[in-house]
């Protein structure tokens, strides 16, 4: 399988990103619209939008995707612990990188909550956005309730006059459907590789660069921390990585490098962070937006009886780590 590695520099494709159904201008209606949730947009989501993309460039519309923000599971059982693959600015990013001329990122609050299935096709759909057709999964449910399914999307459709198009899923093996559920479960037991061959991409999370307590500074490993705020959290342990340091909408620089995501056993950090090394990086990281990828679990989190037993092993990670990028 082929894995999306993008080279630096490399600039951010342009989309347009409309955040309210009823802000959309005339020049954005009439497109073949893909819908899903996209958490992750792995390889059954990159399917579907190449359907629609392909639909749309034969009628010589624009590529659209539709997705709510924030996803529903969080409107209607919101909890502390974030279970989204990809936080809307890295969503946002992976479609427009598939080529997707606007995103519809549509508020998910009580009102669009409280709205029947009919009304959003006939106020959503084809009010504001003036759809030309749509693209969907074969389980697709909307509205109130979930009431509306694609039967009665089909039927709007030809009374409304958009297109329908449903999708059959991806498989991943046997007769299981890629799902964003089974690539949290990959994640959650350390293993990324798993992840990374159902997403089609390497899972990556993604923040500000933060001051630490600078200790790996004086053990010759300085380190670039990020809190994980609005994103699952992974297996606890090290990882070989892959950065990327983002300058606006520009990737201005890639490195290769190894990772501690956890509470550092021996310092006991009160919340878990991602505290990532650099190979042959020299310079200033502090609030600079990275996103770091993860390639291999190496290893879980351990407590050490010495400084030196730690280095010695973060110079065995870190040779680890390298040979497994020079692969790449």
């Amino acid at each position: 399988m082929h894995l999306r590695a993008p080279a630096p520099p490399r600039e951010i494709p342009r989309m347009k990103i409309f955040r309210h159904y009823r802000d959309v201008s005339d020049a954005y209606k009439g497109a073949v619209v893909a819908v899903g949730n996209f958490d992750g947009v792995h390889r059954g989501h990159q399917a579907l939008i190449a359907e629609a993309r392909r639909m749309a460039e034969e009628r010589g519309a624009s590529l659209g995707v539709l997705a709510f923000e924030p996803h529903p599971q969080e409107f209607f059982r919101p909890s502390p612990e974030s279970f989204r693959l990809t936080p809307f600015r890295a969503k946002a990013r992976l479609i427009a990188e598939l080529g997707a001329d606007v995103m519809y990122a549509l508020d998910f609050n009580a009102e669009m909550a409280a709205m029947s299935a009919q009304d959003f096709v006939t106020d959503v759909l084809v009010g504001a956005l003036g759809i030309g057709a749509i693209v969907v999964g074969r389980d697709f449910q909307f509205g109130k309730g979930r009431a509306g399914n694609t039967a009665m999307l089909a039927y709007m459709g030809e009374e409304e006059g958009f297109g329908v198009t449903l999708f059959d899923p991806v498989i991943a093996h046997g007769d299981d459907k890629i799902s964003s559920t089974e690539i949290r479960d990959a994640l959650k037991a350390g293993k990324p590789d798993v992840a990374a061959r159902l997403l089609g991409h390497y899972w990556s999370v993604e923040a500000r660069v933060e001051h630490g307590d600078k200790r790996g500074r004086t053990i010759g490993y300085p380190t670039a921390n990020m809190k994980l705020t609005d994103v699952l959290k992974p297996a606890f342990g090290v990882y070989a990585v892959r950065a990327h340091i983002f300058e606006e909408d520009v990737v201005a620089a890639t490195y290769g490098g190894v990772a501690n995501f956890g509470i550092r056993p021996m310092f006991e950090t009160p919340v878990p962070l991602l505290e990532t090394f650099l190979f042959d990086f020299a310079g200033d990281l502090y609030n600079k937006h990275m996103q770091v990828e993860l390639i291999a679990y190496l290893r879980p989190e351990a407590k050490f009886d010495s400084m030196d037993a730690l280095i010695a092993q973060m110079n065995g990670d870190s040779e680890q780590a390298r040979t497994i990028l020079r692969q790449l």
